[in-house]
């Protein structure tokens, strides 16, 4: 069963405001999707005010695409502007029933048959075993298998145990974009109980990696819907990170967004993939000059219309 595909048109602006004058900035974007799995792109282009001077494309060694620029010339300000038009469907994951109120899904394998396949002698393929290492900012730790193994009982399906997982982080942590930012270890974040998607997706990869279950860190965007009788706001959407963990053969990367205690559907956009945040950062650069720095940002997510797959 597939949910409804639908299609979306994004639009990412990003806007830096210097006190003094910039000379020389170079940057890196990682805006732009790629067509594959669940979705299909139409459409995607960065527009930058002032003009670069040069700019370099390439894909990382994730797959992701990176849109390189330097601008050498004076300047006190610099607007960003990522356009997409996108297509997302995703597979749905839904029990087939339940066994004394816990879900049962169909092709749910044993936990420990995938964190067995990524021990030695390996039975899992390079590309996947990697997300099973230690990265930038997720370190595996006895505290995370701890805290991951009142989800994974012994016996209990990988997509089972990692929905029950999903759903703990919701309940157990605050969401509170005061209490982290983005250079908080996952280790802090784990302690206070507290931060936003991008710590609580970093706790559970470390929970699963933790357990030896390759997990993945998804930056991207969710579709905020509205309450009933309120408009909707452009430009209120917001970046989102959620994590995809691996499930074996049948069901392969399966998204889970602890931050609102599901598996990925459609409303779910991804951008890139990587081993944490680290690996994904949306911007990054360097600027020559510039004093004082304003950042404002803002991104709109609006769904153009459903899809007739019939």
């Amino acid at each position: 069963m597939s949910d409804t595909p639908i299609r979306y048109r994004i639009s990412h602006r990003t806007h830096y405001s210097y006190s003094d004058a910039v000379a020389i900035c170079q940057n890196q974007l990682r805006m732009q999707p790629r067509t594959g799995g669940r979705m299909t792109v139409h459409s995607s282009t960065i527009a930058i005010h002032p003009k670069p001077d040069s700019v370099f494309e390439h894909n990382d060694y994730f797959g992701n695409h990176v849109y390189s620029f330097a601008i050498e010339s004076l300047h006190r300000e610099l607007k960003v502007v990522a356009s997409s038009d996108v297509t997302v469907a995703t597979v749905s994951i839904s029990p087939i029933h339940q066994d004394a109120g816990q879900p049962v899904f169909n092709d749910d394998i044993p936990w420990e048959t995938i964190a067995a396949q990524s021990r030695p002698p390996l039975h899992m393929p390079l590309r996947i075993l990697e997300y099973r290492c230690d990265s930038p900012r997720i370190s595996v730790s006895d505290l995370f298998a701890s805290y991951a193994s009142k989800s994974f009982t012994p016996g209990r399906g990988i997509l089972a145990s990692s929905l029950d997982l999903t759903q703990r982080i919701h309940r157990e942590f605050k969401y509170d974009s005061d209490a982290t930012d983005v250079n908080t270890t996952t280790e802090k974040a784990f302690e206070i109980k507290a931060g936003v998607c991008q710590d609580f997706a970093h706790v559970q990869i470390a929970c699963l990696r933790s357990l030896g279950i390759p997990a993945r860190y998804v930056s991207g965007y969710l579709r905020t819907i509205p309450m009933k009788g309120v408009d909707r706001m452009v430009g209120a959407d917001e970046s989102h990170a959620w994590l995809s963990v691996y499930s074996g053969e049948a069901h392969g990367w399966i998204g889970c967004d602890p931050t609102n205690a599901c598996f990925v559907g459609s409303q779910h956009i991804p951008i890139c993939v990587g081993r944490d945040y680290s690996d994904v950062s949306p911007m990054r650069g360097v600027v020559l000059g510039g004093g004082t720095t304003s950042l404002r940002v803002s991104v709109d997510v609006e769904p153009i219309e459903l899809v007739d797959t019939v």
